[in-house]
């Protein structure tokens, strides 16, 4: 009789995108999971998984084991692993959004007055002079608990819907498509997380862009409902879509190409075989270069996003006519490549190294194998 641990795990998620020794499989076990007399063939070989008798699964389900981690603390896709990665997005987005506090500050100053802050430079100066070294931390419990917020959801939810959408593909058109599915994942994943970020980047921009205006949450929240109502704390809701939808996208289907690239082309060894230590380390520099391409995609609705929630009843039309088209573009660009090509580095990495701590794989870097979706072809 198999024992719980042997049990053969649901997983809509193909295995081999993260299991460092992938179990191989075949169509049969797609598609006889659940009969009886393949049951009974599994039961003679040794230590083979029980297949599942749960009623509710049909026949042609896609049912592949979890990887089998050494040292596993926590099952597959299990509650435990979507709460571990809920729990790994809030460390990675919260921590190195408030870290960054700083430059962030800049950048936005940078946005709504450029005849102030002309450069990176000579807006930490404006800021130090005007504002002392407190100043450059100005709206950090916003961004601390904003982006807490919005990280869960976005890593949470995206290994949910990456692996949803995994299972609706199946193996042969996943291999095909993966990319796709990447994105569809990722702007699901973002769609949720700007709703829980929302309230707070509104005041954390108004906190930052207006002195004099509260003192971070505590004081700017309720100030911020009296001048403008409840939902005005919404106002900025689709060009933070605007921005924020396609950075992710960005930010977790070139993570995930790139990493993948590095793994097939750049080191020498197979991911399973590396140190956890060299796979963070791949994890940052895919991050890094991932954010490069973030940065880049979302700065103007970034730049909408600041322009709106400093100035009250103003509209897209208003930005876009104050800003310019180039404005819109590049003004700020260079301080936030900077800024988020790191962000989004040390956010894979703390994600990626929180997963390690309690015992699942890194994220990305296993090619699909090609014969599996040589059979599930036949």
């Amino acid at each position: 009789m198999a024992t719980k641990s042997d049990s053969f795990k649901q997983s809509l998620l193909p295995s081999f995108l993260y299991s460092s020794s992938p179990n191989s499989f075949s169509l049969d076990r797609l598609l006889n999971a659940n009969s009886p007399a393949f049951s009974a063939s599994r039961s003679t070989i040794p230590d083979a998984p029980a297949a599942s008798s749960s009623p509710s699964i049909k026949a042609r389900t896609f049912m592949i084991p979890s990887p089998n981690e050494p040292g596993k603390k926590i099952e597959m896709y299990s509650p435990q692993f979507y709460a571990a990665c809920t729990f790994g997005g809030i460390l990675s987005c919260g921590l190195t959004h408030m870290a960054v506090t700083p430059l962030d500050l800049v950048k936005c100053n940078m946005q709504i007055d450029p005849a102030k802050y002309k450069s990176i430079s000579s807006g930490f100066g404006v800021l130090l002079k005007e504002q002392g070294v407190r100043g450059f931390f100005r709206g950090w419990v916003p961004t601390l608990l904003g982006y807490s917020a919005q990280g869960a959801c976005k890593f949470g939810f995206y290994e949910f819907f990456k692996k949803y959408y995994s299972d609706l593909a199946g193996p042969e058109y996943f291999a095909k498509y993966k990319t796709l599915i990447y994105l569809a994942g990722s702007a699901s994943a973002e769609v949720i997380a700007d709703v829980a970020l929302c309230p707070f980047e509104a005041v954390k921009v108004r906190v930052q862009t207006q002195p004099g205006f509260a003192r971070g949450l505590s004081d700017g929240l309720p100030k911020f409902v009296r001048s403008e109502g409840a939902l005005g704390l919404y106002k900025g809701i689709v060009p933070l879509w605007g921005r924020q939808i396609p950075y992710t996208m960005m930010k977790f289907a070139s993570f995930e190409t790139i990493v993948e690239m590095i793994y097939k082309y750049g080191i020498p060894t197979p991911k399973e075989q590396c140190s956890k230590n060299l796979q963070l380390g791949v994890s940052f520099a895919g991050g890094y270069v991932a954010g490069v391409f973030c940065a880049i995609v979302s700065h103007p609705a970034d730049n909408l996003v600041s322009f709106l929630n400093n100035a009250k009843g103003a509209t897209v039309g208003d930005a876009v006519k104050k800003l310019g088209l180039w404005g819109l573009f590049t003004r700020g660009l260079p301080l936030r490549i900077v800024m988020i090509g790191t962000l989004t580095g040390a956010q894979w990495g703390i994600y990626d190294a929180f997963k390690v701590f309690v015992g699942l794989p890194t994220t990305g870097g296993v090619a699909p194998v090609p014969a599996a979706v040589e059979l599930a072809k036949v």
